[in-house]
């Protein structure tokens, strides 16, 4: 959900609480949110990890397909199974086109009568003009802009949220299922971008506020902002849209085939369906990798990476600090023959070259709860 702003970008329905909790507000995908409040991103970072952080991702778009011909409708626009996919169960996907390259990377649930789609912001209009153009049959795209989106991340989000709504502790990864909180009909995910458990709640905008404001005063729950969210996600290598994945990017390259199930990749059946299927067969020509500074400067975006020959062989992708790690970290694209583990690359920073090498990701082992 989300107000309009007579000038700059928009605000969503937490916008105030945000200013009353000191958050910096900044631009982002064309909403007003905050990177950050006065604890700080570290602080913010460790809280997540270690207890429960609250995140305001209500500029994602929320969308609900219903009809007769939903499954086969969206399969033909993105690779996951969702004729497999159970009632109450979501599964990560990515919109393709004619390249293979991603169009944007979504949330999917099967709600029984239909399917809840989260997509990224930035890429939300896009979006929803591609469904629209490439929806076959009978099947009717609604977007839930009366809803608003909120994440608790971290080791006690279950124990917070299972105060307020007990039947949440059934729930294991990737579930997604109606459940009232506060006598607010709320749907949610156990699922996150933060590589810890935790809950994406939707939740009616006009009792967000109320809810946001009962987690806030749980003692583990502290507010996170957008520094945070990056740098929580750097460290569990998951892809940004826009930085680690685009249009121009491949689900092998990015190495994400795992959200490719087996009847996809065999049947094909999706845009970019060929490209995709001979590169699994036999090989991407680039690989998304993780990577580590040998020291304590950090590797930003953009950041060429060259071989002792000082041959440009990939580019840095995200890159910075991770608290957890202690250390910088970094993600990025390198030629899939020196994609190996251990493999020692060069990162222009500044025109000099800052020794790093390949490293396994995810920097920070995932805590999802399988149940």
């Amino acid at each position: 959900m989300e107000q309009a702003s007579a000038t700059g970008p928009k605000q969503t329905v937490l916008y105030a609480l945000h200013q009353e909790l000191g958050g910096k507000i900044v631009p982002f995908a064309g909403y007003a949110l905050p990177v950050q409040y006065s604890a700080g991103i570290m602080a913010e970072h460790k809280q997540a990890r270690e207890a429960a952080a609250l995140f305001d991702v209500s500029h994602m778009g929320q969308l609900r397909l219903e009809g007769a011909d939903r499954i086969a409708a969206l399969e033909a626009l993105v690779p996951a199974d969702l004729a497999s996919l159970a009632v109450g169960r979501q599964r990560y996907s990515f919109f393709t086109n004619d390249a293979g390259g991603i169009l944007d990377d979504l949330m999917i649930s099967n709600q029984g009568d239909g399917l809840f789609l989260v997509v990224n912001a930035a890429c939300k209009q896009a979006d929803i003009a591609h469904l629209k153009a490439g929806l076959k049959g009978e099947v009717t795209l609604t977007e839930l802009s009366d809803r608003a989106l909120i994440a608790l991340q971290g080791p006690m989000a279950a124990d917070v949220l299972a105060r307020l709504a007990p039947a949440v502790r059934t729930l294991a990864f990737m579930d997604c299922k109606p459940v009232d909180i506060d006598g607010a009909a709320c749907l949610v995910s156990r699922s996150g971008y933060t590589g810890e458990d935790g809950f994406e709640i939707s939740v009616p905008a006009e009792q967000a506020e109320a809810l946001a404001r009962r987690l806030l005063a749980q003692e583990e729950v502290a507010p996170a902002g957008l520094g945070a969210r990056d740098s929580l996600r750097l460290e569990a290598g998951l892809c940004l849209y826009g930085h680690d994945i685009d249009e121009t990017t491949t689900p092998v390259e990015a190495d994400l085939t795992w959200a490719i199930q087996k009847r996809r990749r065999l049947e094909g059946g999706f845009p970019g369906a060929a490209v995709v299927q001979r590169q699994l067969a036999e090989g991407a020509p680039r690989r998304r990798v993780g990577l580590q500074p040998q020291g304590r400067a950090p590797v930003r975006e953009g950041a060429e990476l060259q071989n002792d020959k000082g041959e440009v062989v990939g580019k840095v992708t995200s890159g910075g600090f991770g608290p957890t790690a202690g250390a910088p970290i970094a993600m990025g694209y390198v030629t899939a023959g020196l994609a190996a583990e251990g493999t020692p690359l060069n990162a222009m920073v500044r025109g000099k070259p800052l020794p790093c090498r390949v490293a396994a990701l995810p920097f920070v082992p995932h805590n999802y709860f399988r149940g």
